[in-house]
């Protein structure tokens, strides 16, 4: 078990005290494309900028915005969807509903393919599933945030209720019933539908990787 479980607060790991990571962290902005500028985690007022964190298996990503650096999982997904040079653009957060018009969920992500007249030609939805976390991550996370550089080396091992990433919640509680609901729908109008969960992360080119020291 790590010493202390943060690997990137506000989208930069803890140790980066690069005047470009202290200014996203002190003013707790977003770098990952989120719907608006700063971090809404949790909370606009007072967000959790916790998105990843470590553990036996090394870094876990526990924000779903943070699949969005440089939208590389777009173009990933509309290979799945779509044949080679099919014009498309993307779509956030769409409502579905049922056969009886009661509102089944929603899309995280939805790329819709079109011709050259603009005319919409299909469409594949993009489930995107972090990994929930059990413990408390509000305690470490605010005790980092007070003071990054004397924080950077935390030990937060022995205290109560320490944080660690849950990946049968997050598969149970959110990812299945998505798939159950979300996807039964999207396969009864025979379209795709893609998943994008953590996987190792690697290179600075992957959605799924550390930003360094400059």
């Amino acid at each position: 078990m790590p010493k202390q479980h943060l690997a990137e607060v506000f989208g930069f790991p803890i140790d980066n005290l690069s005047p470009e990571a202290m200014r996203f962290k002190l003013n707790r902005l977003c770098p990952f494309n989120n719907r608006a500028p700063s971090c809404t985690k949790t909370s606009i007022k007072n967000p959790l900028g916790v998105w990843s964190v470590l553990d036996a298996r090394g870094v876990t990503i526990t924000c779903p915005v943070r699949f969005r650096q440089d939208w590389l999982i777009l173009p990933d997904a509309a290979k799945l969807f779509f044949s080679p040079g099919t014009r498309w653009t993307s779509l956030t957060e769409i409502r579905v509903a049922d056969e009886l018009g009661a509102r089944a969920g929603n899309i995280d992500l939805v790329l819709v393919s079109y011709d050259e007249d603009g005319q919409v030609t299909g469409f594949g939805g993009v489930e995107v599933q972090a990994v929930y976390i059990s413990g408390n991550v509000r305690a470490p996370f605010e005790h980092y945030v007070a003071d990054p550089e004397g924080a950077a080396d935390m030990d937060w091992t022995g205290r109560p209720n320490y944080p660690r990433p849950d990946y049968l919640s997050s598969t149970r509680k959110r990812l299945a019933p998505q798939l159950v609901y979300t996807g039964g729908i999207l396969n009864g109008w025979g379209k795709k539908l893609s998943v994008v969960v953590n996987g190792a992360l690697t290179t600075r080119r992957s959605p799924l990787c550390l930003r360094s020291h400059p």
